[in-house]
């Protein structure tokens, strides 16, 4: 009887889950304890919904990240969590395609992060870290989508950490008052600081996951790859990470190329919005609702914020850049002082090795920009290893109302493979796409370890450079491809 009470106190004490916890340890982080939950996978472990800074409402709203609040007991870590606030997401394209619904309700509360891993309390393995950003534009997603599970990288020995961070006019909004506030750390760019804080984080914590804070790699996405540059461009990431992959980002725009056009519009230009010039804007925008002071912002509801812009813009026509699609990060004496492109170009972008891609049917041809930058990157002593990814998704016609819009290797096909997470989608997957997303996370794992997707040692896959102008392409093999027929692939060479 004195077994069984103790063990229901125990239940009580950390929460008990239909999940075993019992024999995963207790680690000791900022913030507290947090004990994980065993993944589908056996020997990997998942911390889901680690708070990695305060939750920034009320007078934290349009802060940097203020530090974690602690909490008493052991946090079982078996829930994301909150998404931060964006606009509905509803049926059809990619919202079917990810399978959205099982999420937590959107919030402002949104800073968590999560954690797989097979050395949770091992620091003398110093596995490699790989941190994931998510992408949407910076107006939308979150870390814990179903095809960013991270489990398949825990499996190759890789620490594998995602997270939320603010987005859209919570993520990325100026104000004069805010200006003054922050002193020299004005940045307007409160998303980047999420996802620098979460670089720091990692610096901090993740040794305890078994995880190597010398060895970690940042990628994404689409605006996950934007932040990836961003991070690569600013002065406050020095040391905090190795490697980087710029996903379907595009890559260096030069001052003689052309604009490029991505969804029938063009790209943010090549020198984003300075903060002062946001700032005066989105003044013009909170005054004209009668949020006239930084203390009636603050106290506004999260609708009212979110909904801000598209009133103003339906009411009087004019567009701010709360409006604006995509955002771009505000270039700022603190988080970004200049472009990524001029940091390409004179020198002081992150000396770090590169992966960077985009796929065949993706947002616009990204070629050229990324052959830009691999050559741009030799010429500074560093390496970058281009691809493409070229695999049409097979349609089974059960979801017409998403392969209508979504066809061929569209953008953000990727995923499925580079997480290995294709049981968690629709699609009528074969033995080749089972393989080919193998290959693609050995390689983006390999990377990850060792700065060199084939491994510890040189294969098949080159750098891009002046004397080798090729692309690594992710493709099935003919026979394989028969029933796929959208557009041909490009070729190796």
């Amino acid at each position: 009887m004195k077994k069984v009470l103790a063990l229901v106190a125990a239940c009580l004490l950390v929460g008990c889950t239909s999940e075993k916890v019992t024999e995963n340890p207790i680690l000791t982080i900022e913030g507290g304890q947090v004990q994980g939950v065993n993944a589908d996978i056996d020997g990997v472990v998942v911390y889901r919904g680690i708070p990695f800074a305060a939750p920034p409402i009320r007078e934290n709203r349009w802060k940097a990240p203020q530090p974690v609040r602690p909490w008493e007991g052991v946090k079982v870590c078996d829930t994301f969590g909150h998404p931060a606030f964006q606009g509905a997401h509803y049926e059809g394209g990619y919202t079917t395609e990810w399978g959205y619904g099982d999420e937590k309700t959107y919030s402002e509360d949104c800073l968590y992060l999560n954690v797989w891993t097979k050395a949770s309390a091992q620091p003398e393995k110093k596995l490699p870290v790989a941190l994931w950003i998510f992408g949407g534009g910076l107006r939308e997603g979150w870390g814990s989508e179903p095809e960013f599970d991270g489990q398949e990288f825990a499996a190759k020995d890789v620490v594998l950490v995602s997270f939320n961070y603010r987005v859209g006019p919570f993520g990325f909004f100026a104000h004069p008052e805010l200006l003054e506030e922050a002193g020299e750390q004005a940045s307007g760019n409160f998303g980047t600081l999420d996802q620098i804080e979460a670089l720091k984080w990692v610096q901090k914590n993740i040794a305890q996951f078994g995880g190597d804070p010398d060895n970690v790699m940042i990628f994404g996405q689409s605006a996950g790859s934007r932040s990836v540059k961003t991070l690569c461009a600013s002065p406050l990431t020095k040391g905090l990470f190795n490697k980087a992959v710029i996903m379907s980002g595009s890559g260096l725009q030069l001052p003689t190329d052309p604009v490029p056009v991505i969804a029938g519009r063009p790209l943010p230009p090549a020198t984003p919005l300075t903060l002062q010039d946001a700032a005066a804007q989105i003044k013009e925008v909170a005054d004209w609702a009668n949020l006239t002071s930084l203390e009636k912002l603050r106290s506004a509801a999260t609708e009212t914020i979110y909904s801000l812009g598209t009133f103003y813009t339906n009411v009087t026509g004019k567009r701010s850049p709360l409006n604006a699609m995509p955002i771009s990060p505000y270039v700022n004496d603190y988080v970004l002082p200049e472009s990524f492109d001029d940091a390409c170009l004179d020198g002081t972008l992150a000396n770090v090795p590169y992966m960077i891609g985009y796929t065949l049917n993706d947002a616009g041809n990204m070629r050229p920009l990324i052959e830009n930058f691999c050559l741009n990157r030799e010429e500074k002593g560093d390496k970058a290893y281009a691809y493409q990814f070229a695999r049409p998704l097979p349609d089974d016609g059960s979801q017409p109302d998403v392969t209508a819009r979504l066809k061929g290797a569209f953008h953000s096909s990727d995923l499925w493979y580079v997480f290995k997470s294709l049981k968690h989608c629709w699609r009528p997957w074969t033995q080749g796409d089972r393989d080919l997303s193998e290959k693609m996370i050995n390689a983006w794992s390999n990377f990850c370890k060792y700065g060199n997707p084939n491994g510890a040692e040189d294969g098949e896959w080159q750098p891009f450079t002046q004397e080798n102008k090729n692309f690594m392409v992710f493709k099935l093999n003919e026979a394989e491809a028969e029933n796929s027929a959208m557009g041909e692939p490009l070729s190796a060479n």
